[in-house]
């Protein structure tokens, strides 16, 4: 399941992020959305966890929960609409 994970304090790491996720299952892929332009990070990221039920329970503790000094916005990540 592809997680988004959005609201993350800029100073976040990519492997502090796959830590906290993998408190959950196994994860699969972390991906941190950088800016064309200046390559910084934009402040949030995708989360593909390889069992539906750990990433189900993933949402549903971590919406919400202050990293890192702010409020982490989690839930599942949906295909774009086109």
């Amino acid at each position: 399941m592809n997680i988004y994970v959005g609201n993350l304090n800029y100073r976040v790491k990519e492997s502090e992020l796959q830590k906290v996720m993998e408190e959950y299952g196994t994860v699969n892929s972390v991906k941190f959305i950088l800016d064309r332009e200046t390559k910084r990070f934009k402040g949030f990221a995708f989360v593909e966890m390889e069992d539906e039920q750990a990433a189900r329970q993933a949402i549903a503790e971590l919406d919400g929960a202050e990293y890192h000094g702010r409020r982490m916005v989690v839930k599942e990540a949906l295909p774009p609409k086109r």
